[in-house]
């Protein structure tokens, strides 16, 4: 379990530099090691003390982020900090785990973070931090991979997601998107407050359950089974609400 996650920053830009280094203060087990404005200067450091987390921008001199990345053994969770949204595919390429784009705020900031934080220390979860978060929930979205292109999905909007074999089906009240992804990795990528599992075919969005009777779950008109394999994890997240 870790207490704290060291991490790095490269970014040429000074004003982009001091907001970063601002909001990492700001974050209890957050722990700033190192502050460089290109990768040719943050490399040898970079080996030398192994990062958690890197803070990566992407326009940079020398190297780009993206070109750098691969070139990193071992390689920290990365953060790409941008204002260019191009870059998404690539970056989803490179397991990338979070892209914040450029003017991004403290709330956006933190819970990329904190979920990293809470991938690595399950156990610890600053609590009055996360409510401040929480209350920032509904502007939150994440990325898919859908064909040869990347969709914004609104956490808000997805009701549940179905395994379909080596994809998923999320289902919105507008639409159903298919993306080539695991439930692991989906998982990582939604709150995990909001989302649960309760078979190995369903996720589901707590607060759009309309009722559960004999371990089946009712979203609008559709049946959900729950297995026993997550019955217990999931009526404990319910009894905690």
């Amino acid at each position: 379990m870790k207490d704290k996650l060291t991490c790095y920053i490269i970014e040429d830009e000074y004003l982009a530099q001091e907001i970063l280094e601002e909001y990492i203060r700001k974050v209890s087990f957050l722990e700033l090691k190192g502050c460089y404005a290109s990768p040719l200067e943050a490399a040898a450091h970079l080996a030398a003390d192994k990062p958690d987390l890197l803070f990566l921008d992407i326009n940079l001199p020398d190297l780009d982020g993206l070109s750098f990345i691969p070139m990193l053994n071992p390689k920290p969770m990365i953060i790409l900090t941008t204002a260019y949204d191009q870059y998404a595919l690539k970056a989803y390429d490179l397991e990338v785990k979070d892209y914040l784009l450029k003017p991004f705020t403290f709330e956006r900031f933190y819970k990329a973070v904190l979920r990293l934080y809470q991938e690595q220390s399950p156990r610890h979860t600053p609590e009055k931090q996360t409510k401040k978060v929480d209350a920032k929930t509904e502007q939150e979205y994440i990325f898919l991979k859908v064909g040869h292109r990347i969709q914004k999905v609104a956490t808000r909007d997805i009701l549940f997601v179905e395994g379909m074999k080596d994809y998923l089906r999320i289902h919105t009240r507008e639409e159903k998107i298919m993306t080539l992804l695991s439930f692991a990795k989906l998982e990582e990528l939604l709150p995990a407050q909001d989302f649960a599992r309760v078979h190995r075919s369903f996720l589901v969005a707590l607060d759009k359950i309309d009722h559960i009777e004999k371990n089946r779950i009712q979203i609008t008109d559709q049946i959900i089974p729950i297995s026993d394999t997550y019955a217990e994890a999931f009526y404990k997240m319910l009894n905690a609400r």
